[in-house]
């Protein structure tokens, strides 16, 4: 069967370049995972505490966002964002290996740069692949994209409870080493089948005059990026050290963020669904408000399990960034991986802020404590979701086909 809009041959290619974007999705959804639900591990490991932690959470934004730069200069170059994504999981393959089998903490901290690096060259390649498959199919696919990070996430995460406690983490963390056979094969899968672009493609330094990206719709995107990602990273950072804060054993601290992806994983596959009945901009709005209030949960939360259904419902925030990244395709379709790679940047900012923010106030109060900044701040999602029904340019103000034609986008447009 053809991919809409596509010829014979062009629907294989876009089929398996979904097939690799997706493994890449996966290869780092378990990275992540693995790494972060084992910082509990690395604490014991180390004898260190959560400023330290807090410090390392901090560098790895920093070389997340530099590899995000890095990446923006790859897809310029002929190799296309297909270059940038295939030289960020090559930097998980090394971080992850380094990382486990460190003897001080050190020599764990530059291991934690590579993972850095790596995770920003993932993140913005494999969006900006994304964008391109869906702009090639015509319909929205982002979540599903998204998708695959969340499944793969709740994998890590249950590996990390099943092993906990059952093998040493010394001299070497092997369950971080099992991240490794998973990043080499989408590697393969990525240099052999990713989306290698048109000839002659428009790059944003070649738009023709009167096409210049509007980036005010951008920085209004960057807004709820920024707001999903401090959600984000203070459940994945700090929910196993929250949980560990209320006595939770070994095998229930990775199950808070065990069932925030899993929450995520339902919303991100039901995602481009709803959008095409009810609209972009609804969606997040309504994802937005019940986010926040899981959130204020979490704050409230009197023991292990009252706080891991609440982050479970946090997971319905990860519809933002799928549809967030969908929409920069809108804003320039002629140059998505670039405008993708500069949405990119918003990824760390909130990164930084739900990440570190929440340790610098556990360092000096409670994680509890802590919890209260992506409570309030979260609520920017709702505030701006109007922003997602923005028109590309020369569009006349209506949803372009390219990466938003369906039924609920032209509704919204309507209106």
């Amino acid at each position: 069967m053809s991919t809409p809009g596509v010829g014979t041959g062009r629907a294989g290619a876009a089929r398996r370049a979904r097939g690799a974007a997706a493994s890449a999705f996966a290869a780092q959804g378990l990275a992540y995972a693995l790494v972060l639900t084992s910082l509990p591990a690395f604490e014991n490991r180390y004898s260190v505490g959560t400023g330290e932690i807090t410090v390392v959470i901090l560098l790895v934004c920093a070389m997340a966002a530099l590899g995000t730069v890095v990446a923006d200069r790859l897809a310029r170059g002929r190799g296309g964002s297909r270059a940038a994504l295939t030289a960020g999981l090559a930097g998980l393959v090394v971080a992850l290996a380094w990382v486990s089998s460190s003897p001080t903490f050190g020599v764990a901290v530059a291991g934690f740069l590579v993972y850095g690096l790596g995770l920003g060259l993932v993140d913005a390649g494999g969006n900006m692949q994304a964008v391109a498959v869906q702009q090639e199919y015509g319909r929205s696919l982002l979540s599903s994209f998204h998708g695959a990070f969340s499944a793969a996430g709740i994998v890590g995460a249950l590996l990390v409870a099943v092993t906990g406690g059952h093998w040493s983490e010394r001299p070497v963390l092997w369950v971080l080493v099992l991240g490794v056979p998973v990043a080499v094969a989408a590697g393969v899968l990525v240099v052999r089948w990713g989306w290698r672009g048109r000839p002659g493609e428009t790059t944003l330094e070649t738009l023709p005059a009167g096409r210049r990206v509007p980036w005010r719709p951008v920085l209004l995107l960057g807004v709820c990026v920024v707001a999903y990602y401090i959600a984000d990273s203070a459940v994945s950072s700090w929910s196993a050290l929250f949980l560990d804060e209320l006595r939770a054993s070994a095998h229930v601290r990775p199950l808070g963020y065990a069932a925030y992806l899993g929450v995520a994983l339902l919303a991100r596959v039901l995602g481009d669904r709803a959008v095409q009945r009810w609209g972009r901009t609804a969606v997040v709005r309504t994802t937005g408000v019940l986010g926040a209030a899981a959130m204020l949960a979490v704050v409230a939360a009197g023991g292990p399990w009252t706080a891991v259904a609440a982050f479970g419902v946090t997971g319905l925030l990860a519809v933002v960034p799928p549809l967030a990244f969908s929409a920069a395709g809108d804003v320039a379709p002629g140059a998505a991986d670039l405008v993708v790679a500069r949405l990119n940047y918003f990824n760390y900012v909130g990164v930084v802020l739900g990440g570190v923010l929440v340790g610098a106030v556990g360092t000096v109060a409670t994680l509890r404590a802590g919890f209260v900044v992506p409570a309030v701040l979260v609520l920017a999602v709702p505030l701006v979701a109007g922003v997602l029904r923005v028109p590309g340019p020369g569009s006349g103000g209506r949803q372009p086909v390219a990466a938003g034609s369906q039924r609920g986008e032209h509704d919204e447009a309507a209106a």
